[in-house]
């Protein structure tokens, strides 16, 4: 993914925040963001992200919006889901494409062409957002090849777009530890 630039960031107004969680919630099955929120929408190259008080929990990459990564940690979605055995998730974590022989389930409502998020079969955690190369009964035949195209995953520019500045960084839940300075002070 090239290097992320935003412009044009505006407030949605409630309509449009009403139409978009509306959408989400019939895509992915899980109530979203709500009118009390603050909502804006900024322009990338070749994306729309939504930025949800502050943070960036859903996109529109082709013109389709969908969770992020973030989006889908906050907002448990219970539709458009592939989810793969644990040997797939150190390569779908660092941005693989997802091989058919590394499914074991998925929503049997996906098409090809369709958003899908990816989670892992031990802690049903998201990983990754992609695009559906084959149909729900293409996964199933768990024949060879790639069956999910990874656009998005933990760690890649547009997640890392929404990570605080070293200096604002706080610990969280102890994964963090405290950075020394660096100048040698």
């Amino acid at each position: 993914m090239p290097e992320i630039h935003l412009r044009k960031r505006h407030r949605l107004r409630q309509k449009e925040i009403v139409a978009l969680s509306n959408e989400l919630e019939a895509l992915l099955g899980s109530k979203t963001f709500t009118i009390d929120d603050t909502v804006d929408m900024a322009e990338g190259l070749d994306l729309e992200v939504v930025f949800v008080n502050g943070k960036i929990l859903a996109f529109k990459p082709g013109g389709q919006v969908f969770l992020t990564v973030r989006g889908l940690l906050v907002y448990h979605a219970t539709k458009k889901f592939v989810t793969v055995d644990m040997g797939a998730v150190k390569f779908v974590y660092n941005g693989a494409d997802v091989m058919t022989p590394g499914i074991v389930g998925f929503d049997p409502d996906i098409r090809e062409g369709d958003l899908v998020w990816i989670r892992d079969v031990k802690n049903l955690r998201p990983l990754a957002i992609g695009r559906a190369l084959v149909g729900a009964q293409t996964m199933a035949l768990k024949e060879k090849g790639k069956a999910v195209l990874s656009i998005h995953h933990v760690g890649d520019k547009l997640w890392s777009l929404d990570e605080p500045k070293d200096k604002e960084r706080t610990p969280v839940d102890g994964a963090d530890e405290a950075i020394g300075d660096q100048d040698g002070e």
